[in-house]
């Protein structure tokens, strides 16, 4: 199995963030879930994609200087 990288991780981390605004504002309307509960879920997975794409930027700038 090949090596999950960071950059793999923030590019995951960055499409779930689009797919739980889609998600989560439907469940909001149809009154499945609260706005409160919809946007601690966003900005977690938003503060994940963030972190990974430090990494990733990380990572490609030290493969640049060798």
């Amino acid at each position: 199995m090949t090596e999950i990288t960071n950059k793999d991780k923030a590019g995951c981390a960055e499409r779930e963030v689009k797919q739980r605004q889609r998600v989560y504002s439907r469940w909001v309307a149809d009154g499945r879930r609260a706005q409160a509960f919809a946007d601690r879920q966003i900005a977690v997975m938003q503060a994940i994609a963030e972190d990974y794409r430090a990494k990733a930027d990380a990572d490609d700038q030290a493969g640049r200087l060798f």
